[in-house]
């Protein structure tokens, strides 16, 4: 009973002797270098000030460049660590199969929009002049025919006239009156121009036609290989003479501005971490470059095994991304740095 009553009042004094000393260290009563090495560790966020550092590395961004058609490479116009801006032309196809496309294309596209503006304007008066003159001749050819098959009707009913006779007369009056009508529909047609339906597939066929006529154009621009973005050339795959398909890498891109480090944080901190915070980023040259935070990872994961944490043993951490402007290019891919926060200004955004 008497060592039990000991142990509970060292027990005590001890909780009391930390208690103070928190609560001292906490209002500025004791200095911070005062404190003893095992109170700080055992303290932990109670002796720390309000700046927050993370390790990290500048993350490796590349961009993989092909061509979207395939031929046969006529030019390489940069090579590994040439530095290119967006927009820049990096590599040729050779053209010419394009070109003449492009030129089938734009024949198709011109014959077809003569045959809408014809169906468009209707018969040309001389057309319908024509049909006129074609209907009346048929009609004389029908009367007189009629005339000679009742002449005929008349002498064979008298016995004057063969048979045979009078059947060639009334088959030349059939055929002349068949005629007359076929010239008779044609010169209606002529008069009323083109029905709505040969307008409308016509003006389809016409559209169908621009559109191989943009396809063709569009790859014969895509013969030409542009960069997407700013970077600096990191590999050169392919040379000159080679022959290369649909998405087959050309060049390998790093982007270099903005950078993008990669750090992680353990949970105790992540309640005071938002995105839009302001960051320094470090390097081990002792340069600082002002960043932000940007990304937050909503998905806990286990420490990286190049990640130094307060904690010895595996912890769970998210994964940061600080944005970081670089346009002198000093921060290269893959690069270890040290990222502050400052904890005070955590609703900045």
């Amino acid at each position: 009973m008497k060592h039990r009553t000991v142990r509970l009042v060292i027990l005590l004094g001890v909780i009391t002797t930390i208690g103070a000393a928190v609560w001292f260290l906490a209002t500025g009563g004791i200095p911070e270098q005062k404190v003893p090495k095992f109170l700080k560790a055992y303290l932990g966020d109670a002796s720390s000030s309000s700046i927050l550092e993370l390790q990290g590395n500048v993350e490796i961004r590349e961009v993989r460049l092909g061509f979207e058609v395939p031929g046969r490479i006529a030019d390489m116009l940069v090579d590994e660590g040439d530095k290119v801006s967006p927009g820049q032309v990096l590599a040729e196809i050779k053209p010419d199969y394009f070109k003449d496309a492009v030129r089938q294309a734009e024949a198709a596209l011109e014959a077809r929009k003569a045959e809408l503006l014809k169906l468009g304007n209707g018969s040309r008066p001389e057309e319908i002049k024509q049909a006129g003159a074609n209907t009346l001749a048929a009609r004389v050819v029908f009367l007189n025919a009629q005339k000679e098959f009742l002449r005929a009707q008349n002498l064979v009913s008298n016995g004057a006239l063969s048979q045979k006779v009078f059947d060639n007369a009334k088959a030349a009056r059939d055929q002349a009156e068949a005629k007359l009508q076929a010239a008779e529909a044609t010169q209606k047609l002529v008069e009323l121009g083109p029905r709505d339906e040969d307008i409308a597939r016509a003006r389809a066929l016409a559209e169908q036609a621009q559109a191989k006529l943009d396809e063709a154009q569009r790859r014969l621009a895509d013969s030409k290989l542009v960069a997407p973005t700013g970077g600096i050339i990191q590999t050169k795959v392919r040379e000159p003479g080679g022959y290369v398909h649909v998405g087959e890498p050309i060049y390998t891109i790093s982007i270099m501005n903005p950078v993008w480090v990669r750090t992680y944080v353990n949970e105790i901190d992540l309640g005071y971490i938002r995105p839009g915070m302001q960051a320094i980023v470090h390097t081990d040259t002792g340069k600082s470059y002002p960043g932000r935070v940007g990304f937050i990872s909503p998905v806990a994961e286990f420490t990286p095994k190049t990640v130094q944490t307060r904690e010895i043993r595996t912890d769970l951490v998210y994964r940061i991304r600080v944005i970081v402007p670089d346009p002198k290019g000093e921060l290269r891919q893959g690069m270890p740095v040290s990222v502050t926060l400052d904890l005070s200004s955590r609703d900045e955004r």
